[in-house]
């Protein structure tokens, strides 16, 4: 294949313990550490070996996010894309919407494959992949445990409750990816400092033609209620005594 492009989201990093604002209009990010999304570094060194083994000439990083983003996606030039694209756009936008500009990207760049993470660890939609394949009329593969590319054909197995599920596609498609895939690679320094010199290209959404029209509306955030504290017991006649007094067993 001539091309692959994948999509990175911008998120905290999941080594942060994540705080709802006190009025509830959202989540804590100022001074906050901010990660590529961990599926989609997975999808990036997927996309990067499927290249090295000479079966991709490019691999292109694309990101929708605001002006920050560029950090994640100088990261992912650094761990190996060749370019990066930012669609700039300020706000939480929703995955239609983000489906609909990654398809025009997808138009104008015209790559053979498209991988992304399975879900994002800020929203856990997982819906972003799948409504990309749908507009774009192209088949999909998700949840990739491991791939082989055939020609112009993807070879992908995923896990499921029975086991291993093993789908083959046609080319141009799209695949998102499981953490099982493969382990990123770290980033050096001398790889750092290549990547500044790295195209990395800005555009808005609306010169793709793509408006960020509100279709959900998120009323309030709030934390999860805080867990009881749990009881030692010592023996299952107790336990069994403990759920009855709950009201869990008869």
């Amino acid at each position: 294949m001539r091309k692959i492009m994948v999509c990175v989201k911008r998120v905290i990093d999941y080594n942060v313990r994540v705080r709802v604002k006190p009025d509830g209009s959202g989540v804590v990010t100022d001074g906050v550490k901010m990660s590529i999304n961990p599926f989609d570094e997975i999808a990036l060194e997927e996309a990067l070996r499927i290249k090295e083994r000479g079966e991709a000439a490019e691999v292109v990083a694309v990101s929708l996010g605001p002006d920050d983003a560029q950090q994640q996606l100088r990261t992912a030039l650094a761990m190996g894309a060749d370019r990066a694209i930012l669609i700039k756009v300020d706000g939480t936008v929703e995955p239609l919407i983000t489906a609909q500009a990654f398809l025009a990207l997808v138009q104008k760049e015209s790559p053979e494959l498209v991988i992304l993470g399975k879900q994002a660890i800020d929203d856990d939609s997982a819906q972003t992949g799948p409504m990309l394949a749908a507009l774009w009329g192209r088949p999909q593969a998700t949840a990739a445990s491991r791939v082989e590319a055939k020609g112009d054909t993807l070879v992908v197995t995923r896990e499921v409750d029975a086991g291993l599920e093993v789908n083959e596609i046609d080319l141009p498609g799209v695949l998102t990816v499981d953490l099982r895939l493969n382990e990123p690679r770290y980033v050096k320094l001398p790889d750092i400092m290549k990547a500044k010199k790295k195209p990395l290209d800005v555009m808005d959404l609306a010169a793709l033609g793509v408006a960020a029209e509100e279709h959900t509306k998120v009323l309030k955030w709030e934390p999860p209620a805080q867990r009881q504290k749990g009881a030692m017991l010592k023996d299952a006649a107790e336990l069994v005594e403990a759920l009855k007094k709950k009201g869990l067993l008869q």
